[in-house]
């Protein structure tokens, strides 16, 4: 054995307390710490790879040094930048025994980890009002949830015209329609990965002023293809104003009309846990095939996310890996049939300890705080006239501008100014054309404190202009 590695060895747990402490220094300072940091880069980066080596204890002294400065505090409170939770106590516990236990979730030989996934699953999806029609199986984030949700409804296409796809290829099945409103930049990813291209999303009119689908231009675009099978992307919670489709009345059209229907609900599927707002998500179990990501709200470390379908014997079809050493795949297949991976780190760990620890109320408490801290923001920016908001509040997202008519520059010059402050990061967008912000309150760390924080940082950045 290398000598380093004996070393490390002998003094493992000695190790392991010394990375502990250094996680727990910087996660107790994780309120007060710039959230970003100006500049990029590292000090010395570009260093050659070390020949013999430090052990650890020299290579975590090194990351302290020289990386660990420039990380952003996206765990923490006011990092309000696309939809990025923290982690929970529980969660990071969870996310260190993954590692220490090091499990390849690919099959049930040997482990009972894969089953523990599907324990986690099934309690995902009575959280999210889904019926036990639905089976699911743990991915990387949002863009692969919706990967896999499209390739079964790829399958899905392709039963209806008579063709396997994974058999005979895209050639036998030819063009897919894709109907969506406002479809994330996720999908035509997706679209693009799987074959069917980008130019098979087709945007469907949307409510005015909204950024949920008209339901009546959907039918009319469905009524156009004169039967032909088409898959419907339907958004439960948008990434610009959280808006969400009508669920129930897209399903409903399901009996004029033959489309599958995925439903992305990264986040908005956390509506389900809130009383107030689980009428948003009441005909989530009408869908086909549903997107959610866990490293958002569910406030578990990345990368973490779950795909369900009604239809995992397609699902089976697509991403089956029959051999030997792997075992072909069962009535209750194992998770390496499911999707794209092979070797699968225990993503579900971190979930499972999060929703042990703190159960479905919990969760609700942390969706509901998240909820009220926006709506707050939102009230506040109202009554700003520097501001301007772009959208109702509809659940945890503020989509703002600057008052007049601001251009790109403007509000790429407000966003760094509120960086620099280390008090907040923000990320832009364009909504109707407009140059805005978009403030996203997920983090369970995040109190009334910390939106005052914000918002004196928006006003101090613009005072500064």
């Amino acid at each position: 054995m290398h000598p380093r590695l004996g070393e490390d060895l002998d003094r493992l747990r000695e190790l392991l307390d010394a990375v502990s402490d250094r996680a727990a220094h910087v996660l107790a300072g994780i309120g007060d710490r710039p959230v970003v940091r100006a500049g990029d880069g590292a000090t010395g980066a570009g260093l050659p790879l070390p020949v013999e080596g430090s052990g650890a204890d020299g290579a975590l002294k090194l990351f302290a040094e020289r990386w660990e400065p420039g990380f952003s505090g996206s765990a923490g409170p006011r990092y309000l930048g696309f939809v990025t939770g923290g982690a929970t106590p529980a969660a990071l516990a969870g996310d260190w025994l993954t590692s220490a236990f090091d499990q390849n979730v690919s099959n049930r030989i040997g482990s009972a980890a894969a089953d523990l996934e599907q324990e986690t699953v099934g309690w995902l999806r009575g959280l999210f009002g889904l019926s036990e029609a639905h089976t699911g199986v743990f991915v990387s984030g949002a863009t692969m949830s919706n990967l896999v949700g499209l390739a079964v409804a790829r399958e899905w296409v392709g039963e209806q015209r008579g063709v396997s796809v994974t058999r005979d290829g895209l050639a036998a099945l030819g063009p897919v329609e894709v109907l969506s409103g406002a479809a994330h930049s996720s999908i035509g990813k997706a679209l693009s990965v799987l074959g069917l291209g980008r130019g098979a999303l087709r945007r469907v009119r949307t409510l005015e002023g909204r950024e949920a689908v008209d339901v009546g231009a959907l039918a009319d675009e469905l009524a156009a293809l004169e039967g032909r099978p088409a898959v419907v992307v339907a958004n439960a919670g948008t990434v610009n104003t959280v808006d969400f489709d009508d669920l129930q009345a897209i399903a409903a059209l399901r009996e004029q009309y033959p489309f599958w229907l995925h439903v992305d609900a990264a986040f908005g599927a956390f509506a389900a846990l809130s009383p107030a707002h689980e009428h948003l998500v009441a005909a989530l179990d009408a869908a086909d095939s549903v997107c959610v990501d866990l490293h958002k709200w569910l406030n578990v470390p990345y990368d973490a996310a779950v795909q369900f379908t009604r239809r995992q014997d397609l699902q089976v079809a697509a991403f089956h890996n029959t051999s030997p050493y792997l075992g072909a795949p069962t009535a209750d297949p194992d998770p390496v049939h499911l999707a794209p991976e092979n070797s699968r780190r225990l993503r579900a760990l971190p979930a499972w300890f999060a929703l042990t620890a703190y159960g479905r109320t919990g969760h609700r408490e942390i969706v509901e705080r998240t909820c009220t801290e926006a709506a707050r923001l939102g009230t506040a920016l109202a009554a700003e006239p520097a501001f301007r908001l772009l959208a109702p509040v509809r659940l945890n997202v503020v989509c703002f501008t600057l008052a007049g008519h601001p251009a790109q520059d403007d509000i790429d010059a407000l966003l760094r100014r509120v960086a620099a402050s280390g008090e907040a990061f923000l990320t832009p967008t364009v909504l109707d054309g407009v140059p805005a912000v978009r403030a996203a309150f997920s983090n369970w760390r995040t109190t009334a404190a910390d939106t005052d924080r914000v918002l004196a940082a928006l006003r101090a950045a613009v005072a500064a202009h």
